[in-house]
C-alpha cells in the first residue's frame, strides 16, 4: 500500500510525477491551492444538497401520508407529481418524477426498417422524411439516441407496412429503466404576480 507524499515538500503534476515544491513557480502553486481549496468546498456543499434533496423528498412523502390518513386511507401516488403552497401563496413547492427512458436493441431494427423505406422510396424524393429520420437517429457526445425525436417519428403518417413495422419496433424498444425525481422551489412576485423559480444550479444564481 503506498502513500502520497508530504505535500509540504512535493506536489504530483498533471502526468503523475512528484514535483518538490521548490522547483514549482509561486504562482503556479497559488493556482493549486486555490482550486483544491474550491473542490473540496463545492464537494461539501454537493454532499449537502444531497442531504437535502433526500430529506426534503422524506418530508414531502410524510406529509402526504398524513394527508391521506384524515381520509382514512393511504396516499398511493408517490410516483405521481406534486405541489404544495404555502398558505399564502406566496411559496410553492412542486416535486415531479419522470420515467428514465431508454431503447433496446430493436431501434436498430426500426432504423433498419426505415432505412429500407427510404431507398425503395428514393424515386419520390420524400426528402422530408428523410432528413427527419436522419435528424431523429442522431446520437450525442455520449452516443446516445434522443428519446423525444425518434418518437417523434410516430407521429408521422405513414400507412407503408415496413414503416408501419419500423414504428411498432420502436415502440417495443422503448425501456423504462428507473425515474428521477425533481425538486424545484417558487417564490411569487407581489400579491398576484406569476412565480419566480428558485434557482439551485449555481450557474444560474
Amino acid at each position: 500500500m503506498t502513500t502520497e507524499p508530504n505535500s509540504d515538500k512535493f506536489r504530483r503534476n498533471a502526468q503523475g510525477h512528484l514535483v518538490p515544491i521548490d522547483k514549482i513557480k509561486d504562482i503556479d502553486r497559488l493556482r493549486d491551492d486555490l482550486v483544491l481549496s474550491l473542490i473540496k468546498r463545492v464537494n461539501k456543499l454537493h454532499e449537502n444538497m444531497r442531504e437535502f434533496k433526500a430529506e426534503v423528498a422524506s418530508e414531502i412523502d410524510a406529509f402526504l401520508e398524513l394527508s391521506a390518513s384524515e381520509y382514512d386511507t393511504a396516499y398511493g401516488g408517490k410516483k405521481g407529481n406534486v405541489t404544495l403552497r404555502s398558505f399564502d401563496g406566496r411559496y410553492m413547492v412542486k416535486r415531479n418524477i419522470a420515467d428514465r427512458e431508454v431503447f433496446d436493441e430493436r431501434l436498430q431494427v426500426a432504423k433498419e426498417l426505415i432505412d429500407q423505406c427510404l431507398h425503395e422510396w428514393t424515386a419520390d424524393s420524400r426528402s422530408e422524411v428523410q432528413a427527419l429520420v436522419e435528424h431523429a437517429f442522431q446520437t450525442d457526445k455520449e452516443g446516445k439516441v434522443s428519446l423525444s425525436r425518434v418518437l417523434q417519428l410516430r407521429q408521422v403518417n405513414i400507412t407503408d407496412e415496413k414503416w408501419q413495422k419500423a414504428m411498432h419496433a420502436i415502440a417495443d424498444a422503448r425501456q423504462v429503466i428507473g425515474s428521477a425525481k425533481h425538486l424545484n422551489f417558487y417564490e411569487r412576485e407581489g400579491e398576484d404576480g406569476p412565480y419566480r423559480h428558485i434557482p439551485l444550479d449555481i450557474a444560474k444564481l
